[in-house]
């Protein structure tokens, strides 16, 4: 079991959870890339909270805790999840929910309670600790709370069994996060990556692929931005830098911060934003930036000089994942849940509607029936050479959490 100290927040902890709420992926709607993914450290926080509030924590083993299975007698199950991140029609209601209790005769009670990683785990915390059911069988959290949900043993072990196509189709990119090696406890729902955008009118025409362009060319000066999210710029910075973001030391860290500082004192840098950077690069008042795939995709249909790039030093994907916690009471349905969509058309229908990183495989041709241009954009369906190009951003100890913040803070401003 990980160990915190006292549940005080650094200043460089505040910071991250306002960049969070008010500038970041917290900020906006489910579509335009609403997470929390910089509250890491938060969330090692809220634990602390929990220990100094006497609440004991649950237990170590492996596997987590489960309840009596009532998935035969009780045809239901009850799913969490974020706004705006499940297909629906004109009529509001929801095919791929309605086709799968067509199907299984299991009713989904889906309800999107989820606005916020940090926000999420206050609500579950004191039921998780306690060994207590959440009143959820099936969660959906990013990739850094899935990761402490796992170390805390609450969350439960997955059967392969009854997940043959999750098994069979999840993207290779996606097998073996270091938080969940082999997936033996959550499967990737959605990718969101991390990639460069640049405004075509903007640059002369002048295509921009690289983060050193970002930070030394002379012509983008004031015109550069860079997200709020530490993870995402300080991992394309590191891996502009030629180290792997899944493997760096703190002093890759702090040399990566240094050359971002050195461009902000430069001037190059315009400001480090969360969403908010569209607007600037749909006008052209930002040049060229480190980008939210999502958002560019978005763009792009409305903007046509509104361009792309992956580096050839490759690019940050994170994930947000399908979980169980302990003593779900309708385990084998949320399994039956999660295993429907890995199939290709309810995958295929999803990733029209909510436009993210598909992690399944062999969905092009039922995107392709939905709709054609999502199915040839490699920021939806990444080919095999886009997706050797993704890193994933290490987990990191809560001592490393705000140590790095604090550094990112000051490189912020924030």
């Amino acid at each position: 079991m990980e160990q915190y100290e006292p549940d005080r927040l650094s200043p460089a902890q505040r910071a991250a959870l306002r960049r969070g709420l008010t500038s970041g992926r917290a900020a906006l709607t489910r579509r335009s890339l609403l997470r929390a993914s910089g509250g890491g450290a938060l969330a090692a926080g809220g634990l602390g909270a929990l220990s100094a509030c006497g609440i004991p924590a649950a237990g170590k083993g492996s596997g987590g805790i489960a309840a009596e299975d009532r998935s035969v007698k009780e045809k239901r199950v009850h799913f969490s999840n974020w706004t705006e991140y499940m297909d629906v029609d004109d009529d509001k209601r929801r095919p791929t929910l309605d086709a799968f209790t067509e199907r299984t005769g299991i009713t989904v009670k889906y309800t999107e309670d989820i606005n916020d990683n940090n926000e999420f785990f206050g609500k579950v915390k004191p039921q998780l600790a306690a060994g207590q059911d959440t009143g959820r069988d099936l969660i959906c959290v990013t990739d850094w709370l899935a990761a402490r949900l796992i170390r805390f043993g609450w969350v439960q072990k997955l059967d392969a069994a009854r997940l043959p196509h999750a098994y069979a189709n999840l993207s290779a990119q996606f097998r073996s996060p270091d938080w969940d090696p082999g997936r033996a406890y959550s499967y990737p729902w959605t990718g969101i990556s991390a990639v460069i955008a640049y405004n075509k009118k903007a640059t002369d025409g002048k295509e921009i692929t690289s983060v050193s362009q970002l930070l030394d060319e002379p012509k983008l000066k004031g015109r550069v931005g860079f997200l709020s999210e530490m993870r995402d710029s300080v991992g394309m910075t590191l891996l502009d830098m030629g180290k792997d973001p899944a493997a760096f030391k703190d002093d890759d860290y702090d040399a990566a911060i240094a050359r971002l500082q050195k461009a902000v004192d430069r001037g190059q840098i315009r400001r480090f934003t969360g969403n908010d950077y569209t607007a600037d690069l749909d006008k052209g008042d930002i040049a060229a930036c480190v980008a939210w795939a999502g958002d560019v995709v978005q763009l792009k249909l409305a903007n046509p000089d509104i361009e792309f790039a992956i580096p050839d030093s490759g690019y940050i994907v994170s994930t947000d994942n399908l979980l169980i916690p302990n003593k779900a009471r309708h385990k084998r349905n949320a399994e039956r849940l999660i295993d429907y969509y890995y199939e290709p058309e309810p995958a295929a229908r999803l990733a029209a509607f909510i436009n993210y990183v598909c992690p399944v495989d062999g969905v092009r041709d039922e995107l392709a029936k939905i709709d054609p241009e999502a199915a040839r954009n490699p920021l939806i369906l990444p080919d095999k050479e886009m997706a050797a190009k993704s890193h994933a951003f290490r987990a990191l100890t809560p001592k490393e959490e705000t140590a790095y913040e604090e550094k990112f803070a000051r490189l912020t401003g924030s």
